[in-house]
């Protein structure tokens, strides 16, 4: 008896599981790959195809996106052929049917100068091409045709003229996104430019005159001197890279302090506490030296009948987790607040030297408004700058150490 319940339970244990499975099956629907329904599958699909094919057409319509892209959308329309072209050439053409290319190219007039899709029967002597139908999408920037989107297919239809459109647009969005990109970059260049048209004229001035003191007396000390010069100087001119790193910012700082120590002699001193580990932190170029620059003059040479005076400047990096922080502080003039928020506001340009402002808007633009400066100041009371730098963030990367030729 024990023997036939024991068979008897193994007949019935297939017959619960697929009882079990079945009951399963028609509680909710069946989920793929642990995404959901058919629809939410699809869906997913979809952004996730679209996401891939995003990043490339954030550079602008190029052969080069346009070829990485291409794959991508032609899978968001299932089309058996699509092609990206600029306002003169294809630029690239993905699936069967590419002798099809100047005869789209023909076709295009119209809707490049209108700036509206169309649909065109094509003209093939290839008996097995199932290319017979192109759906012209054209891609637009601020109400300017830069290009048109082609989805070639065996027949004519409604859907995949809608579709196309659709892609286009989205695509269209992109390439709007990446003039955007575009601009800030030119705005971030044009502000070096302009950072390095308001570097000091007195400094450089001053620091002629200290080397050719030394020329007769310390012929040594005044070679060394201008050899500090040339560095900062290149430093400052140079031509490569929007960013650098902390190590080669500091690096720039310490020549600019040699040639300011000896202008002033015992008058001012510096203390530098530099955690290493900040060091490669990549950071917007000439972002640092202008705040040095900013605490000689007003924490030194900004006191009032202080010809004898003396001053002490403080410079600090330290590791904040996700963040380098370097702190500038001055024991000097200081200034009042309200003026200073009229020189961050751009109303007011500081009279000699180099703003403040200028680096205060670029960090903002490469980090967002919460990386701004962060300024501790009073009349009398001195200066102190915190700038918080993310230790990564994408698209800031340094152009390399720049050495000594």
């Amino acid at each position: 008896m024990s023997g036939f319940i024991a068979g008897l339970c193994v007949a019935i244990l297939p017959l619960l599981a697929a009882g079990f499975w079945l009951g399963r099956r028609t509680a909710r629907p069946q989920t793929l790959g642990g995404l959901g329904t058919p629809v939410e599958h699809a869906t997913f699909e979809t952004l996730h195809t679209a996401s891939l094919a995003a990043p490339p057409l954030r550079a602008g319509l190029t052969e080069e996106t346009a070829r990485k892209s291409a794959r991508r959308l032609r899978s968001l329309l299932g089309t058996d052929a699509l092609c990206l072209t600029d306002e003169k050439d294809v630029l690239v053409w993905d699936g069967v049917g590419g002798h099809h290319r100047t005869e789209i190219m023909e076709l295009l007039a119209g809707p490049l100068e209108s700036g509206r899709g169309e649909a065109f029967p094509l003209t093939c002597e290839t008996p097995d091409c199932p290319v017979r139908w192109a759906v012209v999408a054209p891609l637009t920037v601020d109400d300017r045709v830069h290009g048109a989107l082609v989805a070639c297919a065996p027949r004519e239809s409604a859907v995949l003229v809608r579709a196309a459109g659709e892609v286009a647009r989205w695509v269209s969005v992109q390439l709007e996104l990446a003039d955007l990109d575009q601009s800030r970059t030119r705005l971030i260049e044009a502000e070096i430019k302009a950072l390095r048209a308001q570097i000091s004229p007195h400094f450089i001035f001053n620091s002629l005159a200290v080397i050719a003191s030394f020329v007769r007396t310390d012929p040594e000390r005044a070679r060394e001197l201008l050899l500090e010069f040339a560095d900062f100087t290149r430093y400052s001119f140079r031509r490569h890279g929007d960013f650098t790193t902390l190590a080669d910012e500091l690096h720039a700082i310490d020549h600019y302090l040699a040639l300011v120590r000896a202008r002033f002699g015992d008058r001012l001193s510096v203390t530098l506490q530099i955690a290493p580990e900040v060091l490669p932190v990549a950071l917007p170029f000439l972002c640092l030296q202008p705040l040095v620059e900013n605490a000689v003059k007003h924490g030194l040479e900004g006191k009032a009948g202080s010809t004898a005076g003396k001053s002490h400047i403080s410079i600090t990096a330290q590791d904040a987790g996700a963040e380098a922080l370097v702190v500038i502080e001055d024991d000097g003039a200081g200034m009042d607040p309200a003026v200073l928020r009229r020189i961050l506001a751009g109303e007011v340009s500081p009279s000699g030297g180099i703003g403040l402002s200028n680096v205060d808007d670029r960090l903002r633009q490469v980090y967002g408004d919460n990386y701004g400066l962060v300024i501790e100041t009073a009349v009398g009371a001195g200066m102190k700058i915190t700038a918080r730098l993310p230790k990564y963030q994408p698209g800031v990367h340094s152009a390399g150490r720049l050495t000594r030729e």
